[in-house]
């Protein structure tokens, strides 16, 4: 696998495309196989084939970019839906989301027109299935995080004209937006860190100290319990607001 890596990185650079843009192409594709366990040449062909029309799209995305507005911005779950949709409002579209979870937006200068988002919390084996699914209505993929994934679609299939934008307002001037709620749970999922561990203190001097068989199975099961708590606190308000939201 890193060898067909190696050569399309390299036919990329003699592309003319940017270190950066590559470096986070080649991040997305061996993530992507990652999660899918399949051969890159099977799944995205000759690596120098696949070069070129990695490069072309890459220079489509810069000339695109070059016309209008390019801002990056990042939300918590409890808000990005809600957040997405504003912004969406004043004629920002989505591109992707990055490594670090952020996304990145552009904006047309001459014709800009609202988009609307929403956010489904499915596994990556099931992404493909949702994405036929929701193709009818006009919704297209936009970015994933972990197992969130995000679409689009504008507004004009639903409104027409209308939904062009004549006056748009000013870009942002932040980039961050993370809601009370987040803090709130920060907090909650602090403090109940600190009560598993106080408990955990207390468990560990009932182990015989003198077994390390025992005691690194209980460093385990604490361990264990901990993760299990905070991805099933994450997951859960995840699947709250989605349904939350899509009641109103």
């Amino acid at each position: 696998m890193s060898g067909y890596f190696d050569e399309l990185t390299a036919r990329l650079r003699e592309a003319g495309v940017p270190a950066s843009r590559i470096a986070v192409t080649v991040d997305d594709l061996r993530a992507y196989l990652a999660d899918s366990g399949g051969d890159p040449e099977e799944e995205f062909g000759p690596a120098a084939a696949f070069a070129e029309q990695l490069a072309a799209t890459a220079g489509q995305a810069a000339g695109e970019a070059a016309s209008g507005e390019r801002w990056t911005w990042t939300a918590d779950i409890f808000t990005d839906q809600q957040r997405l949709n504003e912004f969406g409002e004043q004629g920002w579209e989505v591109q992707g989301i990055d490594r670090l979870g952020r996304f990145v937006c552009t904006r047309s200068e001459e014709h800009p027109q609202c988009w609307e988002y929403r956010r489904e919390v499915v596994p990556p084996a099931d992404r493909d299935a949702l994405t036929e699914r929701l193709a009818p209505d006009g919704w297209e993929p936009c970015g994933t995080w972990f197992f969130y994934a995000y679409y689009k679609r504008p507004k004009a299939a639903l409104v027409g004209p209308e939904a062009e934008i004549a006056s748009p307002p000013p870009q942002p001037g932040r980039r961050i937006f993370f809601s009370p709620a987040l803090y709130g749970f920060v907090v909650v999922a602090f403090a109940a860190a600190v009560a598993l561990g106080l408990l955990s203190l207390g468990m560990l001097d009932r182990v015989d100290d003198d077994d390390p068989i025992a005691s690194t199975l209980f460093g385990m099961l604490v361990g264990a319990i901990s993760a299990i708590l905070v991805m099933g606190a994450i997951g859960g308000a995840a699947v709250l607001v989605g349904r939350r939201r899509r009641r109103r």
